[in-house]
């Protein structure tokens, strides 16, 4: 047998697939850094306030602290050093030493915001245009927005961390200044090395983060697939094991390559700027002991150099890297905010009107619509007049247009040409929350919800506060037998992977998702082929009840099965996009079109 083909190369590209790192230099990081904090702030402040306001406390009594710090231990230096004996120098240095205890005690908060941003990212890609998942680079910009989610966690540390180490970088430097002017410039270069080193190894980073965005979105889609319980049939039956794993091994191992493909330039930087440092580092202590040594400053105020030099030094190589660090973080989070600002402006933004009950006509007017990347239209140039209480059947070849055509009269897509209007009105000019209140779909691939029964039926939009309507849905569709043999009844969780879960077969599955649609009683019923999966029995049971319901609502079918199409007032046929036939069931079936021609086929087995 020949070995499997590899995964293809994925590369991320585009406008988004720029390092925004490869041409920032120390000092523009230096200079956006107060933007940095400002959003973090920003965020901060709308989480948690409180949180907020006790960090700045504790901020602000951290440099105060360092101050007292080391003034005390100047104080308690000089007797400690002086003249007499250890008891007498001891219980002169008391009170201060007191105090460097109380100052060194003192403990720092850290509000999180990841949830916050985990939630705010969820909403925004369930409220997007339905539209924008079909354009090139979405789920990879998603991806890259999932990573700074993620970098939240140590977002808020990150900045806390260098405003902390910036003010007691200021109040140290500041008594090291007094102490002796030669050592604070002295200590700025030998930690400058370190920040030039942080920038660039942030870079190199990032540079490997943006390269495996791709492959990281379709390992992570993957490993759903490959290890979720509902697929384990397919992959060891198909013998898709091997190649599975194979696939998913050479995905990481791509992404690993270039990983440790950057190794050598990280070390170089981490050697170069930790030389670099060291060597003002050495020159630093060299001239402390310079200054001890030849008497130009007390032995008591060396020592309280010594401690100076150690906390400005500390802190300042705190500055330098967690600056480093808010900058890196702030790129992810850029990577998150322009997602979440572009989601923001694909949200559904269509003008005031409101639609009310009823839903008396549906129109189409020369509808075209064209997916993104596409060469030609899914929907070209459909008219179409639907009344309440007429029941429509759409029927087709797989790719005809038919569910393209089902998201148009829902307002899901709003069409490139032409227009849709519910009672007269352009759903261009309708708010679509209130046009999907009166809307129930049960789409080709429907959600098994990791929910209770109840809340699958009701989709956390329950009409009253007992389970009447919910007991009415599952009895339409034939489904309280089952249900009443689960453990739990409405109460049971459907989904085997949780500890006391429960399944349903395919066919119970459809029969719930389209109770879910007639429990909300919808003034426009899609069913995209809403019985593929059942048994005759329950076949039956469903198109009986969609005549049964037929008045009050306009109903769609959407069909393979052409015998189903008997139930309908009208059925249209779908070819590439536009509708070539349409009539009475009869009509077509006499017409001996196209209608004809696929009747007949699924007729002659």
């Amino acid at each position: 047998m020949p070995p499997p083909p590899p995964p293809a190369e994925i590369t991320y590209s585009g406008q988004y697939s720029v390092n925004p790192l490869a041409e920032v230099s120390f000092r523009r990081m230096c200079a956006q850094i107060p933007a940095v904090l400002g959003r973090i702030a920003r965020l901060s402040w709308h989480t948690d306030r409180r949180a907020v306001r006790l960090l700045l406390v504790c901020q602000v009594v951290t440099g105060v602290s360092a101050a007292m710090l080391l003034t005390a231990t100047a104080r308690a230096m000089r007797p400690v050093l002086g003249d007499g004996s250890a008891g007498d120098r001891l219980r002169g240095a008391l009170p201060a030493l007191l105090v460097v205890a109380v100052a060194a005690a003192l403990r720092r908060i850290t509000p999180r915001l990841t949830t916050e941003t985990d939630s705010a990212l969820v909403e925004a890609v369930c409220r997007v245009e339905a539209s924008a998942y079909a354009e090139d680079g979405f789920p990879d910009r998603h991806e890259a927005a999932e990573m700074g989610v993620i970098r939240t966690q140590v977002m808020v540390t990150d900045a806390q961390r260098f405003v902390s180490a910036l003010i007691r970088m200021v109040t140290a430097g500041g008594v090291l200044s007094v102490l002796n002017p030669l050592m604070l410039p002295l200590l700025l270069l030998a930690v400058l090395p370190a920040g030039v080193g942080a920038v660039l190894t942030a870079r190199v980073d990032y540079e490997i983060h943006y390269a495996n965005i791709a492959d990281r979105n379709v390992r992570g889609m993957m490993r759903w697939w490959a290890t979720t319980s509902k697929y384990g049939d397919e992959v060891r039956a198909n013998s898709m094991t091997g190649y599975i794993v194979y696939w998913y091994r050479a995905l990481s191992g791509r992404c690993d390559r270039r990983t440790l493909a950057a190794a050598p330039r990280t070390l170089r930087i981490a050697l170069l700027s930790a030389l670099a440092g060291g060597v003002f580092l050495v020159a630093t202590w060299a001239a402390l002991a310079w200054l001890a040594m030849s008497g130009r400053i007390a032995l008591a105020v060396a020592a309280t150099a010594v401690i100076a030099v150690q906390t400005t030094l500390a802190a300042l190589s705190q500055v330098v890297v967690n600056g480093a660090a808010v900058f890196h973080t702030s790129l992810y989070l850029s990577d998150m905010q322009a997602f979440l600002d572009d989601a923001a402006a694909r949200s559904p933004k269509r003008g005031p009107g409101r639609h009310s009950a009823p839903t008396e006509q549906i129109r189409l007017e020369e509808v075209v619509y064209q997916y993104p990347g596409k060469d030609k239209p899914a929907v070209d140039g459909v008219s179409l007049t639907l009344e309440r209480g007429q029941i429509l059947a759409i029927v087709g070849a797989n790719g005809s247009g038919k569910s393209t055509l089902t998201r148009l009269l829902t307002g899901i897509y709003l069409p490139d040409k032409g227009r849709v209007t519910w009672n007269g009105t352009d759903l261009a000019n309708m708010d679509p929350i209130t046009v999907w209140a009166h809307t129930g779909l049960v789409p080709q691939i429907f959600a098994q919800w990791p929910m209770p029964v109840r809340e699958n039926v009701t989709l956390g939009q329950p009409r009253t506060h007992d389970d009447v309507p919910v007991w009415e849905a599952i009895d339409a569709v034939g489904l309280r037998e089952a249900v009443d043999d689960l453990p739990a009844g409405l109460d049971t969780l459907l989904s085997r992977e949780v500890f006391g879960g429960c399944e349903l077969s395919g066919g119970q599955w459809q029969r719930l998702a389209c109770s879910r649609a007639l429990y909300r009683r919808p003034g426009l019923l899609i069913l995209d082929e809403p019985t593929s999966q059942m048994d005759p029995r329950g076949e039956h049971r469903i198109f009986e009840q969609i005549k049964a319901i037929a008045a009050d609502r306009i109903t769609i079918v959407v069909t393979h099965r052409l015998e189903n199409t008997r139930i309908a007032d009208h059925v249209v046929v779908m070819e590439d996009g536009r509708i070539t036939e349409q009539g009475r069931y009869d009509d077509l079936v006499r017409a001996g079109g196209t209608f004809a021609e696929l009747l007949e086929l699924s007729q002659d087995r």
